[in-house]
């Protein structure tokens, strides 16, 4: 019978590619990991990995793919289990971007922690991408992603459609000077967008001739914060989702209406058929409720 904690291990090892790394992982001594190797391989009656250099056997390949379906398929059914009982203890792990997080979530948040004191938080820092294999893998209860694509396993429900805008105040300038000998710039105008690995980037590229700018230089930063920051500070025109800047009651920089944009999604993403606890629906309730609040004081403004 081969015991469930030493497929764990198998599996962190093989992903690590080192024991020392897998302990630390698992918060185990390496004589642990070494022991619960050992086990495995006397239980199977093969070798699994070789050690020196580190590498899997061809049986030690087989069992890592059912070790991986085995783990996953009974974190996945702890978390259905937890749902059906409507779980009052235990961690609500959230996979979401840092500027969904604080713009859409503190609130919502605060209001959880007052209805179910006994559930903590897991909130896990993510790019939609990144969001997207967290809950495919069940290492997330609850994903906040935009532009998902619907695909096994995930089912994705929209929450509010995104628009984009330009923050700074040189777009018009730069639009005008396009082709005109008599309107030469000082230097080349300089876009602020987030980084090639995120899926905002995917969207905008190909909108981006719609500007209708001479030759342009971009500037690539890490998150949308930074994006406002920076062209508050004069270095260029920051191309940001509409909602970034609802809450933002001290902009200084022009904010320009981007209507030949593609527009996208914000929503969340779950395992398809996964049942959602009393928790997390009422947890939904709230954002969809902060959303509204935050879309009529932007109106109101």
């Amino acid at each position: 019978m081969l015991e469930l904690h030493w497929l764990k291990t198998f599996v962190t090892l093989a992903e690590c590619k080192h024991f020392g790394k897998a302990a630390a992982a698992l918060h185990m001594t390496q004589p642990n990991v070494s022991l619960h190797i050992k086990q495995l391989e006397q239980n199977t009656r093969v070798k699994l990995i070789e050690r020196n250099p580190f590498r899997l056997t061809q049986a030690g390949f087989r069992l890592l793919e059912s070790s991986q379906k085995t783990l996953m398929e009974l974190q996945v059914c702890q978390a259905d289990l937890n749902a059906i009982n409507d779980l009052s203890q235990g961690t609500l792990t959230i996979a979401a971007s840092d500027i969904i997080s604080r713009l859409l979530l503190i609130q919502p948040f605060q209001l959880f922690k007052a209805e179910f004191p006994g559930i903590d938080f897991s909130l896990l820092n993510t790019t939609s991408f990144q969001a997207s294999e967290l809950v495919t893998n069940a290492e997330a209860d609850l994903g906040f992603v935009i532009a998902q694509k619907e695909s096994q396993p995930l089912h994705f429900t929209e929450l509010q459609q995104i628009k984009w805008c330009a923050l700074g105040n040189n777009l018009a300038l730069w639009q005008q000077s396009q082709g005109r000998d008599d309107m030469p710039l000082a230097e080349q105008p300089t876009l602020i967008l987030l980084g090639h690995d995120t899926r905002t980037r995917e969207l905008l590229d190909p909108a981006l001739p719609s500007l209708n700018l001479p030759r342009y230089r971009i500037m690539e930063v890490g998150s949308v914060d930074a994006q406002i920051d920076w062209a508050e500070a004069g270095f260029g025109v920051a191309i940001v989702p509409e909602f970034s800047i609802y809450t933002k009651t001290n902009l200084k920089s022009k904010i320009t209406p981007l209507p030949q944009f593609p527009s996208t999604s914000l929503g969340y993403i779950v395992r398809q058929n996964q049942i959602l606890s009393k928790a997390i629906k009422q947890l939904l309730h709230w954002v969809n409720q902060e959303i509204i609040r935050i879309q009529g004081q932007s109106v109101g403004t």
